[in-house]
């Protein structure tokens, strides 16, 4: 883990994108989302080595911070690269004057759920049938946390 570099994302990383946005979630964001997201928000793709192994977007607006997206390829995960590419989230959101983070995670994901709460998010509430899941809505988890320098 020690080869990982982080570089801005751009058009040409999405199809790298969109291949572990598809394999990672039953929902995956679409390649449209991911081009207006280019023009708005903070967008950044993880690389071990040469090979794109996660990526993530975080939108800041004056001192908050919500972590749109995390992905980490599915057979990358559990060797802490989430934890990796969150904390860089996090330092580029405070380098942008973000003094809190929020995010959303399905109830369900007790992997993401765990990860957060190691970071130092606390859930602060929940959204009733906020995602889209087989047979119906899942509800998410809001999250908060503060950052430090």
């Amino acid at each position: 883990m020690s080869d990982l570099r982080f570089q801005p994302m751009s058009e040409a990383l999405l199809d790298g994108v969109m291949e572990i946005e598809q394999s990672a979630f039953s929902h995956p964001w679409s390649r449209a989302l991911y081009l207006d997201g280019l023009k708005s928000y903070d967008c950044w793709v993880m690389f071990e080595g040469e090979r794109q192994v996660g990526h993530g977007v975080i939108q800041v607006i004056i001192d908050e911070a919500h972590l749109l997206n995390i992905t980490v390829r599915p057979d990358c995960q559990g060797r802490g690269l989430g934890l990796s590419l969150l904390e860089h989230l996090m330092r580029r959101a405070y380098a942008r004057n973000a003094r809190e983070c929020f995010l959303e995670v399905r109830a369900s994901n007790q992997h993401a759920y765990r990860l957060y709460e190691r970071y130092g998010f606390n859930e602060i509430g929940r959204r009733r049938d906020y995602y889209p899941a087989a047979g119906g809505r899942e509800d998410a988890l809001v999250m908060a946390c503060t950052l430090l320098e």
